[in-house]
């Protein structure tokens, strides 16, 4: 009996190949198309644009709010231990920021949208569920307080 087993296991594994769901033609279809692989077969044309798609009726509300959604827009002050502001920020959409008027860059870290100007670095935790992790630093003067969504 193990004779038999242990060939037909080793062939079985040599046999069985991964399996993709979807090719990577197919995928960049779906994400220009504005479909999905259940609304296509509803209808869907992944040959046409998401506009004549939406159209038509089919939208994918989840990856359209994936696009214009991010935690981080809104309107931002940093406050200094003793309450006092030291300064206002505003992101939009596309996280574009602006620190008390003033444009200037912004990136992804570990979870996070960080930007600087001069000596502070700002710190916007992106999971809005923890409290409190939001903070400013001034390397300059070793000063540190907390960043509040107005």
């Amino acid at each position: 009996m193990k004779r038999i087993i242990l060939p037909v296991l080793a062939t079985l594994m040599w046999v069985q190949l991964p399996a993709y769901a979807i090719n990577d033609k197919y995928r960049k279809q779906l994400e220009q198309s504005g479909c999905t692989q259940v609304s296509e077969t509803q209808g869907c044309d992944i040959h046409k644009s998401r506009a004549e798609n939406a159209k038509a009726g089919f939208t994918n509300a989840a990856a359209d709010s994936a696009h214009t959604q991010t935690p981080y827009a809104g309107q931002w002050v940093a406050k200094s231990d003793a309450g006092a502001t030291v300064a206002t920020i505003r992101i939009d959409a596309k996280e574009q920021v602006w620190v008390n008027g003033k444009r200037v860059n912004a990136q992804r870290t570990d979870g996070t949208l960080q930007f600087r100007q001069g000596k502070v670095t700002f710190t916007i935790q992106g999971d809005r569920r923890l409290q409190n992790e939001d903070y400013w630093t001034d390397s300059d003067a070793g000063t540190k307080g907390p960043i509040q969504i107005e």
